[in-house]
């Protein structure tokens, strides 16, 4: 491995991590309103989350290339403010990376909420604890196999992510490349040792991620 390949696995650990971290919050409230609420539109909701496992990345890419350029909704008003470019940036890779693990995130925490007896969430409530309380002390410890392998799960994804990074960030060595970039770089130059040096890398760390999702699940299981 050369030291450029080293840095190009750190960014992809980091920059996947840091994703992961980033819908953590959004995704477990996402994942327990869609598990316990009853609302009108929860439907739609729950297909506009589906929406990136099924729609090709690139697509999912481009929405995110119209709606974070400068001249989007968003990325204008990041520009125009803040003085802030999002697209074939860092924070672009990051935002493609999110997008795309969030659905996972969501499926398995909301399963594991789906899971947690509501009687004892409303024992606590009789004792007096308050809304954020059970949560934070009855539902979350609970839920905490699942909730914590739909993460391993979205890091994974992130690990792994192609079209929708290449779409909005571009492909800038050094600056937005990522593992699955780099590969698909190397191969077109025919630099094939590199490829697969790097394609080793990934599958170890996919196999790591999703190995421990797994053990969670089945230990998970046995305890039930």
């Amino acid at each position: 491995m050369t030291l450029a390949e080293w840095q190009i696995v750190g960014f992809t650990a980091w920059v996947a991590a840091l994703s992961t971290l980033v819908i953590l919050p959004f995704g477990l409230a996402l994942a327990w309103a869609l598990a316990r609420g009853h609302w009108p539109g929860k439907s739609l909701v729950e297909t506009f989350v589906t929406l990136p496992l099924v729609m090709p990345p690139v697509a999912t890419g481009l929405v995110l290339l119209e709606v974070f350029g400068r001249r989007g909704v968003f990325g204008g008003f990041f520009y125009n403010h803040f003085n802030l470019n999002i697209v074939f940036t860092w924070r672009a890779v990051l935002l493609a990376l999110s997008v795309m693990s969030l659905p996972l995130l969501v499926r398995s925490a909301r399963v594991a909420f789906e899971e947690v007896n509501p009687r004892l969430e409303q024992i606590a409530r009789t004792l007096g604890a308050g809304p954020w309380r059970v949560f934070a002390t009855i539902t979350v410890p609970l839920a905490a196999r699942g909730i914590i392998s739909g993460m391993l799960l979205a890091f994974a994804r992130a690990l792994g992510e192609f079209g929708a990074t290449i779409m909005v960030a571009g492909n800038i060595p050094g600056k937005t490349q990522t593992i699955s970039l780099a590969i698909f770089q190397n191969v077109q130059i025919g630099e094939d040792a590199s490829a697969y040096r790097l394609l080793g890398i990934s599958v170890v760390l996919a196999f790591i991620a999703v190995w421990s999702s797994e053990l969670l699940l089945r230990r998970k299981t046995r305890t039930r």
